[in-house]
């Protein structure tokens, strides 16, 4: 078997053969190290207890040890096959799912295992996917520093659950905002997790992208789409499958019933989303000074 070719961060960006996702995925040059040093002592940051998440926290830690308890003492065997069968769930619903494939991109799955792992991941109760991906991909690309969100120097409790019990860093919002997440953000899967819906073509308006309303209202839930392109008979880019509605007109455009059909070509839908991407950096380095 051949040795393994392995490359320092500096020496993969001098060969040239990185990418823009190989790039977010690399450590940090030691300028930008040493830039965050002296921000970092500038900032003279205090840390502040978010009280809300310490007791929620404070709920979960005592249900978890009562359950403890049970579980050795009073629980019948289907109660603990169950609480084993969740533990798995959600763990994997983690590892497999945020980290592996939505933080890393170390493998690509099809939409079904996409849908199961959005599901795990809801189980193990640790944020959205495209939250939990961009507080990943800032620890690895500013590890130990002030700009990751866990920084192990802090103290081994703040790395481990002390950062969820705070407010960020403000260098965690800097940094992060220059990342690009629209692989996520774009992903119909993920914008499901989210609710309310995600803005990706204008993030100025109320109106949001919904896969739910896509799946119940005949193609009608790419309400952000529409209302910046709404001259796109389709609606929407995404989704095309669950578009009755598109699928209709399609249909007749093939039999000549319909015609002219306008859509919005694909340059102009990702430079939409490159300026709204812009927008947002400048709102969250807007809202990291002010904190």
């Amino acid at each position: 078997m051949p040795p393994l070719n392995v490359s320092t961060p500096q020496q993969f960006r001098q060969n040239g053969k990185m990418t823009e996702e190989d790039e977010m995925f690399l450590t940090m040059e030691v300028n930008d190290l040493k830039e965050l040093e002296e921000k970092a002592k500038a900032a003279k940051f205090k840390t502040q207890v978010v009280w809300r998440n310490v007791g929620l926290y404070v709920l979960l830690q005592t249900g978890a040890t009562i359950g403890l308890y049970q579980l050795f003492f009073t629980a019948k065997w289907l109660s603990v096959a169950w609480v084993i069968i969740l533990w798995m769930v959600s763990g994997v619903g983690i590892t497999a799912g945020p980290h592996r494939l939505w933080s890393h991109k170390s493998y690509k799955a099809k939409t079904p295992l996409k849908i199961i792992l959005m599901f795990m991941n809801c189980v193990a109760f640790q944020n959205d996917v495209i939250e939990w991906s961009r507080d990943h991909r800032c620890h690895h690309k500013w590890t130990d520093t002030d700009a990751d969100p866990h920084n192990i120097n802090r103290g081994f409790f703040f790395a481990h659950m002390g950062w969820l019990l705070c407010k960020k860093h403000p260098l965690v919002r800097e940094k992060g905002a220059t990342l690009d997440m629209s692989d996520l953000t774009s992903e119909p899967v993920l914008a499901f997790q989210r609710n309310f819906g995600y803005k990706p073509y204008d993030v100025a308006i109320k109106a949001t992208e919904s896969m739910l309303t896509t799946l119940t209202a005949w193609g009608e839930g790419g309400h952000n789409y529409h209302h910046t392109f709404p001259q796109d008979y389709r609606t929407s880019e995404m989704l095309g499958v669950f578009n009755f509605s598109r699928l209709f007109i399609d249909f007749f455009a093939k039999i000549g019933w319909a015609y002219d059909l306008k859509t919005v070509d694909e340059k102009t839908i990702q430079r939409q989303m490159g300026r709204q991407l812009e927008r947002l950096k400048e709102e969250e380095k807007k809202n990291s000074r002010a904190a």
